[in-house]
C-alpha cells in the first residue's frame, strides 16, 4: 500500500487552530453572483478539474503528538446546496474531512476555506480558476476563444516563512528581498525621529460589546459601491484604498459609541500580503498582520484628516524592514524553539491561546482587503459581482472588487447594526452610492418580524 504524504503546518496555521470556536470558526468565503442560475453537475466538473492543479487542497488535518500536521485524502471533494450558515465550522478534529467546501445557491458560487489550509491569495487563485473552468465548461459553444487556461505559476506545499525567515538563512533573504519595501518609506521622517505614538494599553483599547446572534451565525452585510468614485476619493486625500475604508469605518464605531465623555482608543488590525515583498508564489499562508490606532478626543468634531494622517504613517512604519522582521520573528522563534518543539501539542495550543487573548484585548475592529478579481476576458458577460468575507469574534470588513464594482462585506458575531449605519452615511455624505443586502440572523427576524 502506498504511503500517504504529508507535510507539516505552516508558521501561520497553529494560531488558527489554537483561536478558533464556534463564533469564530477561522473560515472565510469567497462568493460569485453569476448572471445566470448554477449548474451543479458543470460546477463539479469544474471542481473536479481545478483540484488536480491544487495538491495543497488534497490534504485533510491531523493531529501529531507535537504538532498537527496535512496529510493527503485520496476522493475528490464534492459541491453542496448551501443550507448552513456561511463560515461554518470546516475542521473537526474526528473527522478526515477537506480543509474548504465548495458551495452553491441560485446564481451564488461559494468557495469557503478554514485558514489553517491557505490565505486569501490562495483561496483567490483557487476560486478565479474555478470560476474561470466553470464558465469554460458551460459557455464552450459560445466563448470559443475562452479555452482552458494555462496552470499559474504557483508552489502548493511551499512554505514561504521557513524560506525567508527561518534561522540564519532568513537575514541574507530578507537583505536581498526588502528593496520593495523602500517605495513605502516615508521619507518626511527623520531617521531618529519615533514614527509611532506609543503602543496604547490593553486596557484602554476600545472593545465593542453586542447582543450575540442565538446560532453563533455571522452578522453578513454586504455593500456594493463604484470602484472609481471610491478610488478617486482616496486619491484626492492621499491615502491608500484600504487606509481610506479603515479611517472612515474607526470613526463610525467612534460615532456609534454612546458614551464619548472620555477619550476613545480605537484599534483596527489589518493582514499584510507578504508576497508583495518577498518573491513567493506559494498557495499556503503567506501573510502578516499590523494593527493601526487612534485615539478620538471628546472635544473634538473633525477627525477624517487627522484619522488620515496617523494611521498612514502608522501602516508604513510598520512596513519597514525592522518592523516585519520583529513581528514575523516572534513567531519563528516560539516554532523553533527547542522547548517548544519537545513540547506536547496539548500544551502548544494552550499557550497560543493565551497570545492570542491578550492579542485581542489590542484590537477593536478588523479589516482586510483582497484586491481586485482577475478574470479572463470575456467572463464579465457571466460573472455578475465577487463577494468576500470571514467568521469574525468582532466586527470585521473584508474588501473585494471586480470590474467596475467594490464589494464590502462586514461580519459580525453580534446582532446590532449601528456601526454599519454610520459608515453608510459617510459615504453618502460624500455623494457615494450605496447598496445593501443583510442577512437575518435573529429569531424575530427570520419570522419576518
Amino acid at each position: 500500500m502506498e504511503k500517504k504524504k504529508w507535510v507539516r503546518l505552516d508558521n501561520a496555521s497553529n494560531i488558527f487552530l489554537a483561536a478558533r470556536n464556534e463564533t469564530d470558526t477561522k473560515v472565510f468565503r469567497l462568493s460569485a453572483e453569476m448572471t445566470e442560475v448554477v449548474d451543479p453537475v458543470l460546477l463539479q466538473s469544474a471542481l473536479q478539474e481545478t483540484y488536480k492543479e491544487y495538491p495543497l487542497f488534497h490534504n485533510v488535518l491531523r493531529r501529531g503528538v507535537f504538532w498537527y500536521y496535512l496529510e493527503e485524502r485520496r476522493g475528490t471533494p464534492k459541491v453542496k446546496l448551501e443550507t448552513e450558515p456561511p463560515c461554518s465550522p470546516l475542521y473537526h478534529y474526528d473527522k478526515r474531512e477537506f480543509l474548504f467546501r465548495v458551495l452553491y445557491y441560485k446564481d451564488r458560487i461559494h468557495l469557503e476555506v478554514f485558514h489553517a489550509l491557505t490565505d486569501g491569495t490562495g483561496a483567490l487563485w483557487f476560486f478565479e480558476d474555478l470560476l474561470t473552468e466553470y464558465v469554460r465548461l458551460r459557455q464552450a459553444k459560445v466563448l470559443k476563444s475562452l479555452d482552458k487556461p494555462a496552470s499559474r505559476e504557483k508552489a502548493d506545499l511551499e512554505d514561504s516563512f521557513k524560506r525567508y525567515f527561518r534561522k540564519k538563512k532568513k537575514y541574507t533573504a530578507i537583505e536581498a528581498s526588502m528593496e520593495p519595501l523602500e517605495k513605502y518609506r516615508d521619507k518626511d521622517l527623520a531617521d531618529d525621529e519615533e514614527p509611532l505614538e506609543p503602543e496604547p494599553e490593553a486596557s484602554s483599547v476600545y472593545r465593542i460589546k453586542g447582543k450575540k446572534t442565538p446560532d453563533h451565525r455571522q452578522r453578513v452585510i454586504e455593500m456594493s459601491l463604484p470602484l472609481k468614485e471610491v478610488l478617486d476619493l482616496a486619491r484626492s486625500e492621499k491615502v491608500s484604498l484600504t487606509l481610506y475604508m479603515t479611517a472612515l469605518y474607526m470613526l463610525a464605531v467612534y460615532r456609534a459609541k454612546e458614551n464619548k465623555s472620555e477619550d476613545v482608543t480605537i484599534s483596527t488590525s489589518i493582514p499584510i500580503n507578504l508576497r508583495q515583498f518577498f518573491p513567493s508564489v506559494s498557495v499556503r499562508n503567506f501573510f502578516s498582520t499590523t494593527i493601526v490606532s487612534y485615539t478620538f478626543k471628546p472635544d473634538k468634531d473633525d477627525y477624517l484628516d487627522d484619522l488620515y494622517e496617523k494611521l498612514t504613517r502608522q501602516f508604513k512604519a510598520q512596513l519597514q524592514k525592522e518592523a516585519l522582521e520583529k513581528r514575523l520573528n516572534r513567531f519563528i522563534r516560539f516554532e523553533f524553539n527547542p522547548l517548544t518543539r519537545i513540547t506536547p501539542r496539548p500544551l502548544k495550543d494552550g499557550m497560543l491561546k493565551l497570545v492570542n487573548y491578550f492579542n485581542n484585548k489590542n484590537i477593536t475592529v478588523a479589516m482586510s482587503n483582497l484586491g481586485r478579481v482577475q478574470l479572463p476576458e470575456g467572463m464579465e458577460q457571466y460573472v455578475k459581482q465577487t463577494f468576500f468575507y470571514t467568521a469574525a469574534v468582532r466586527p470585521q470588513f473584508c474588501l473585494i472588487s471586480y470590474q467596475d464594482v467594490l464589494t464590502i462585506s462586514f461580519t459580525s458575531p453580534f446582532v446590532e447594526t449601528d456601526i454599519h449605519r454610520e459608515f453608510v452615511r459617510l459615504l453618502t455624505e460624500k455623494n457615494v452610492k450605496v447598496t445593501m443586502d443583510v442577512n437575518r440572523v435573529s429569531r424575530e427576524e427570520m419570522n419576518g418580524k
